[in-house]
C-alpha cells in the first residue's frame, strides 16, 4: 500500500471564477473519519474486514500504511474497495520503519492510541504541516496508561518516538478540550488494557469510534454527563472481529458543493448518501438557521451511521450566532460557513473557535486572512469570529489570491467563494486538496463550477 507524500507536491495554483447555476447529483468520497477508524479497527480485529467507499485521499493512505506496517494485511480490491486482515487487540508488531503520517492529524493520533496499548516501539512523523500540530493532548493521557515517550520534537512535536504499554493501564479521563481525537486515542489504548477505560468528556463529540467499536464487537457504554457531556465507559481486552463496513459520504467534504450551491444563483444539486449523524451536522443545523433550502431524502443507516441525499438550492441567506457548544460537531466546516456568511444579510458570530487555531494552520486566522483579501469585513475577537455579511447591497467583491497555508480546507473553501463573487478567486496552492477531496476540481466542474 502506498501513498504521495503531499509534502513534496509541487504548488498548485487555481482560479475560481462565477459561472452558470450548478445542477446535478454527486457523492463525494467516503467520510475521512469513518475511513481512517475502519482501517484501525480493521486491523485490532481478528479475521477479515471488508471496507466499502473508504476514502481514497492521502490522510487516510498513509493510515492503512501504517496498518501494513504494524503487521496487519491491507489490500485494495476495487475503487474505494478494500480488505484488511487484522492481527487482533494488542497484536501490533514492532514496524520496521517510521510510519510517515503526511499531512494526516487524526491518522497519527489515532494511532498512536492503537500503539500505546501494544508492547512495541514506533516513530512517529508526519510532513512540515503535521509536525506543527502538538500532541501532548494525546501523550498525556497514554502515558497515564504506561505508554512513553522516548524521543519527541521541542513542544512534545513530531517526530515522536512512542514505546507501547506492556501492562497498559486503564483509566478515567476528563478530557480538557472537546476532542475525538483524544478520546479515540485513550478507547483504542484501553483496548489493551483490562478493567474499564472511561472518558469523561463536557461537550460532546463525534462519536464514530464509540459506534464503531460496538460494531466490531466491543462492550461501550455511553451515559450523559452534565449538560452537554458524556462518560464514555469501554469494557477492556475484548476479542474484535472482523466486520463489514460501508463508509458513508463525508459530511465535511459534501460542506463545499453544499455552500456552493446556496451561494451560485439558481443552483439546485443532490448530494448522495451524506452521513447525517447529529454529531457532524452543526453545519446544515447553523445554515437552515440562516435560511438554507437543504432538504433530506432517502433518509437510511448503515452500521449504526445516519445517512440521507441531501437535495440543496440556491438561498438569500442572514446572519446568526452560532453558540460555542456547536463547535464540536462542525470544527471543521468553519472555514466555509465563514464564507457562506459572507454573502449573507447582517453580521454572523461564531463563537469558541480556540480549537481551529491547532488545525493544518492556524485554521481562524487563515480564514478569517481569506475573507479579507477578498473584500469581506472580519473581526477575531479572542476565539470569536465576526463575519459582515453582503446580503442585500450586493455580493464579495473578491479577486483576491488566499494563502492556504498547506490547509486543504482553506483551499476549498476559498475556491466555493470564486464561484459567486464580483471577481475571481485565486489560491497560490491546491495541492492539498488532495488529502482529504481527491477529485474535488473534477466534481465541481461536474456541477457546473468554473475552476481552473
Amino acid at each position: 500500500m502506498s501513498s504521495t507524500a503531499s509534502s513534496t507536491a509541487a504548488p498548485m495554483p487555481l482560479v475560481a471564477r462565477g459561472a452558470r447555476p450548478l445542477a446535478g447529483r454527486v457523492r463525494v468520497p467516503g467520510d475521512k473519519s469513518i475511513s481512517h477508524r475502519a482501517l484501525i479497527l480493521g486491523a485490532l480485529s481478528v479475521g477479515r474486514t471488508t471496507v466499502t467507499g473508504l476514502l481514497e485521499g492521502e490522510d487516510v493512505l498513509a493510515t492503512g500504511k501504517a496498518m501494513s506496517l504494524l503487521g496487519a494485511t491491507v489490500a485494495r480490491t476495487g475503487p474505494g474497495a478494500w480488505t484488511v486482515d487484522g492481527v487482533g487487540v494488542g497484536g501490533f508488531a514492532a514496524p520496521p520503519e517510521t510510519l510517515d503520517f503526511g499531512n494526516a492529524g487524526t491518522g497519527s493520533r489515532l494511532v498512536m492510541g492503537a500503539v500505546a496499548g501494544c508492547p512495541v516501539t514506533a516513530m512517529f512523523d508526519g510532513d512540515a504541516s503535521l509536525r506543527r500540530r502538538p500532541m501532548r493532548r494525546i501523550l498525556d493521557p497514554l502515558v497515564k496508561m504506561g505508554a512513553t515517550v522516548l524521543q519527541a520534537a521541542e513542544g512534545d512535536r513530531l517526530p515522536i518516538m512512542l514505546a507501547g504499554a506492556r501492562d497498559p493501564l486503564p483509566i478515567v479521563y476528563a478530557t480538557p478540550v472537546p476532542s475525538a481525537q483524544v478520546k479515540s486515542a485513550v478507547l483504542l489504548a484501553g483496548l489493551s488494557a483490562p478493567g474499564e477505560t472511561v472518558v469523561i468528556e463536557s461537550e460532546a463529540t463525534r462519536d464514530h469510534t464509540e459506534k464503531m467499536l460496538l460494531h466490531f464487537g466491543a462492550t461501550v457504554t455511553v451515559v450523559p454527563e452534565g449538560a452537554h457531556g458524556r462518560r464514555i465507559t469501554l469494557k477492556g481486552q475484548p476479542e474484535l472481529h472482523g466486520a463489514t463496513v460501508v463508509v458513508p459520504a463525508d459530511p465535511s467534504s459534501a460542506a463545499f458543493p453544499l455552500v456552493a450551491a446556496l451561494l451560485v444563483p439558481g443552483s439546485d444539486i443532490v448530494l448522495e448518501t451524506v452521513m447525517t449523524n447529529p454529531l457532524r451536522t452543526g453545519l446544515i443545523t447553523t445554515l437552515r438557521e440562516m435560511g438554507a433550502a437543504i432538504e433530506e431524502v432517502d433518509a437510511r443507516e448503515d452500521g449504526g451511521e445516519a445517512m440521507a441525499d441531501l437535495r440543496v438550492r440556491f438561498s438569500e441567506l442572514s446572519g446568526v450566532e452560532v453558540p460555542p457548544e456547536r463547535a464540536p460537531a462542525m470544527i471543521d466546516e468553519y472555514p466555509v460557513l465563514a464564507v457562506a456568511a459572507a454573502f449573507a444579510r447582517g453580521t454572523t458570530v461564531m463563537r469558541g473557535l480556540k480549537e481551529l487555531r491547532v488545525k493544518e494552520s492556524d485554521r481562524l486566522a487563515a480564514t478569517a486572512d481569506l475573507l479579507r483579501v477578498n473584500g469581506v469585513t472580519v473581526t477575531l475577537d479572542g476565539d470569536d469570529m465576526i463575519v459582515e455579511g453582503f446580503g442585500g447591497k450586493g455580493r464579495p467583491p473578491g479577486g483576491g489570491t488566499v494563502a492556504t497555508h498547506m490547509d486543504h480546507r482553506i483551499a476549498m473553501s476559498a475556491l466555493v467563494m470564486g464561484l459567486a463573487t464580483e471577481t475571481p478567486v485565486a489560491v497560490d496552492d491546491a495541492a492539498f486538496i488532495a488529502t482529504s477531496f481527491p477529485g474535488f476540481v473534477e466534481t465541481m466542474r461536474g456541477l457546473g463550477a468554473d475552476i481552473g
